[in-house]
């Protein structure tokens, strides 16, 4: 049934199937390596200790971590317990990220695109099989969009859309910082249009702006307040440690704490990166290497070495058809890129990595979705362009994914030659 504000049939059905694909595929062997690799050194840990109620990784938010106790406590404590919230998050977060994208775009075919892509480009499929917070703000962030988009194409839900989705952005939060770019556009994105609709009385009017019948203080309190009092309350196992708890009463005071013990990591990393060698796909984070489980095995972050590429440009197009098409589609995942990927361009912090791209480059893919999808509207031999994009994505993925997958390796330890195709890979 075709959605009021499109005259495109919603994807939702075949967006949950390929998603089922996508999680049966990261199902698989999602216990391999069967002990703690890169990050989790830190997570499984922590989690660990949180169950016991002892205070331990303070410098990040909670609610990552409390959810991967949560599967030990209620799983068991093996490799295969502590991965599963990560992969649900994948799986929940990629389908928000195709229900985002198409309430902000109306385009069926756009948007089985954009989840394709995301799908394919690396970044979302390992993140989605290790256990880190990267995914569990991601999901929640999404989740997040979804709602915000849906409540500007459906105002007479509007308000507890906007309610869900300040419950979503104060989960992301509660799991990551890094999504925080992306949560404050949407209220930006009401103001602006708010005073431009009502001019003086737009503190109260409830008239224009994108959600009729909602005035701007309360889009204020569902966009800001709302998230941040959600955010405040996934702290609530820090309020309980069995020493040193958390003082409730002093958010300020905590956040400068934690904001000291991330200042104080500064020893140098080997795979440290910067934001423009993200968006090269130049520099490479080894997150396994090493015989395991029988046989030698490898995960390799990088990013799809095509679609990563190619949505350097499909990101200028979306910038430039969103202000001189007023292509708002375009302009609003052109923003979200810029504003994720400034977060860290921006940031003082010492030490930063690829899998910070993680929301960057899903909005870099969504700008090479509607690329696509305007290249498979031509009436000419370059609509072509667009399927064959998609063949080339998923070969690449399946070339790779023995490499970032922990697959078994034929050759020993010179098995990753053949996918060192840079040199800053290695």
């Amino acid at each position: 049934m075709g959605a009021r504000f499109t005259k495109d049939r919603d994807p939702a059905d075949w967006c949950a199937v390929l998603v089922v694909f996508f999680l049966a595929l990261v199902w698989w062997r999602l216990g391999t390596p069967s002990q703690i690799y890169f990050d989790e050194i830190h997570y499984v840990p922590a989690a660990r200790k949180l169950i016991e109620g002892a205070r331990v990784n303070a410098e990040h938010p909670m609610l990552g971590k409390a959810l991967i106790a949560a599967a030990i406590r209620w799983l068991g404590d093996t490799p295969l317990h502590w991965r599963i919230p990560s992969a649900i998050a994948g799986g929940i977060g990629l389908f928000a990220f195709s229900r985002a994208f198409w309430f902000i775009s109306g385009s069926r075919r756009a948007t089985l695109i954009a989840l394709f892509l995301v799908a394919t480009d690396f970044a979302w499929f390992i993140q989605s099989r290790i256990a880190m917070l990267d995914m569990f703000m991601a999901c929640f962030g999404m989740a997040a969009l979804w709602m915000f988009a849906a409540a500007i194409r459906h105002p007479q839900q509007g308000r507890w859309r906007l309610a869900v989705g300040g419950l979503f952005a104060g989960l992301a939060l509660g799991a990551k910082w890094s999504v925080a770019p992306a949560l404050v556009l949407p209220g930006l994105g009401f103001l602006v249009l708010k005073l431009k609709d009502t001019g003086r009385h737009f503190l109260w009017a409830r008239s224009g702006g994108p959600v009729p019948g909602i005035s701007l203080v309360e889009a204020g309190f569902w966009l800001g307040l709302w998230p941040l009092a959600v955010y405040w309350l996934t702290f609530w196992p820090a309020f309980h440690w069995a020493s040193n708890p958390v003082n409730p009463w002093d958010p300020i005071g905590w956040h400068r704490e934690m904001l000291r013990l991330q200042d104080s990591v500064t020893k140098l990393h080997p795979y440290r990166s910067q934001w423009y060698q993200w968006i090269a796909n130049w520099r490479a984070v080894w997150y396994l290497y090493q015989p395991v489980d029988g046989a030698q095995r490898g995960i390799v972050l990088i990013g799809n070495p095509f679609t990563m590429l190619a949505g350097l440009p499909a990101f200028l197009w979306a910038l430039w058809a969103g202000i001189m098409r007023q292509r708002r589609d375009a302009l609003a995942f052109a923003m979200l890129f810029l504003t994720t990927l400034g977060f860290w361009a921006l940031s003082g912090k010492p030490i930063q990595f690829y899998y910070h791209y993680l929301l960057p480059g899903t909005f870099l893919m969504a700008c090479l979705a509607l690329a696509l999808d305007e290249l498979w509207r031509l009436p000419d031999r370059r609509r072509w362009l667009g399927p064959a994009a998609l063949v080339l994505s998923a070969a690449l993925f399946v070339y790779f994914y023995p490499i970032i997958s922990a697959g078994k390796l034929c050759c020993g330890r010179p098995s990753f030659e053949q996918w060192m195709w840079l040199r800053s890979w290695r």
